[in-house]
Formats: C-alpha cells, sequence, structure tokens
C-alpha cells in the first residue's frame, strides 16, 4: 500500500510512504534529466544488531498527514538550498533484516550539490519526520526507537493511531 506524501520539489504529488518493497531504479528516475551529471543516493537498511542485542526485523510507523507536511518541507529546503531534485521513499510496516527502510536520491548538475543535498534531506527526515521504528530482538524482546536515533524511548511510543 502507498500513501501521498513527500511531494517532489516540483510540486506533483507522489506516494512516498509505502509498505512496498523500496525500489532505487524508480527513485532515481524520478530524479534524472540531461541537465543533471550528479546523482547522490542513500538507502538505509535494516541491519541485524543494535547496542550489542541481535536485531530480526523492524517494524516502522508514521503520523501520516504529517510525515507528509514535514517531508514536503525538507524536500523544498533542500530545492531552496542547491540547484536539486530531491525524491524520498520511506517504507512502513514490518521489515526484515537487509530490507531498505529509506531511500534518498539526490540530482543535480555537479556531483557536490547532489552529495550535500542529500545528506540534509535524510539527516533532516531522521531528526523531523514522526516516523516511529520498533526494534525486535532475537530473546524475544522489543523496544520503541527514538525517531531520531538517540536510543530507546521508553514510554515515547507513537500516539495512538499512527501506527498503520
Amino acid at each position: 500500500m502507498r500513501w501521498p506524501s513527500c511531494l517532489l520539489w516540483r510540486g506533483d504529488s507522489v506516494p512516498h510512504l509505502t509498505t512496498e518493497r523500496l525500489r532505487l531504479d524508480r527513485l532515481v528516475a524520478e530524479v534524472l534529466s540531461p541537465e543533471r551529471g550528479g546523482v547522490a543516493t542513500f538507502i538505509g537498511v535494516v541491519r541485524n544488531h543494535h547496542d550489542g542485542r541481535s536485531v530480526v526485523r523492524l517494524e516502522y510507523s508514521a503520523y501520516d498527514a504529517m510525515a507528509e507536511t514535514e517531508c514536503q518541507r525538507i524536500v523544498a529546503e533542500a530545492t531552496e538550498r542547491w540547484p536539486v531534485r530531491v525524491a524520498v521513499e520511506h517504507r512502513l510496516g514490518t521489515l526484515e533484516v537487509g530490507d531498505a527502510a529509506v531511500m534518498v536520491a539526490a540530482a543535480a548538475a555537479h556531483r557536490a550539490q547532489a552529495f550535500e543535498a542529500c545528506r540534509y534531506v535524510i539527516e533532516e527526515l531522521k531528526r523531523r519526520v514522526p516516523v516511529w521504528k520498533r526494534e525486535h530482538f532475537a530473546v524475544g524482546s522489543m523496544v520503541w526507537v527514538e525517531p531520531a536515533g538517540a536510543g530507546a524511548a521508553g514510554g515515547n511510543v507513537p500516539p495512538d493511531g499512527a501506527a498503520r
């Protein structure tokens, strides 16, 4: 399932929150053009460990409306700072080790601008977009993780109705 979110800089409504497998080729195709010679990408992949514990899977949920608005702001900010085109996708639901959780593609005339914009978008997405991650460990326990990756959230779990 895909939701309309994270609008591209040119103003098109493109679904970017999805429960489907992410595809880098599709994301790069959204930013390519003959005048853009540099394309930078970031892929965040589910790893098999966290803080010395074995991770078997993750669950992502989001506050969809707020995530859409904040992603739109971040993409707009990137395109104001650099002459780039940016596309973003974030996967929701249950992901296994090795699955891609988030992808960013940025294209510009030159590589430096593409790299800078790509880095800016993923850092701001992790810091500002209301997407929550729950880690499931091999020992059977699970924990919510702060959206900015600051560690276990304890009682800071998604608000009721936020999970999809």
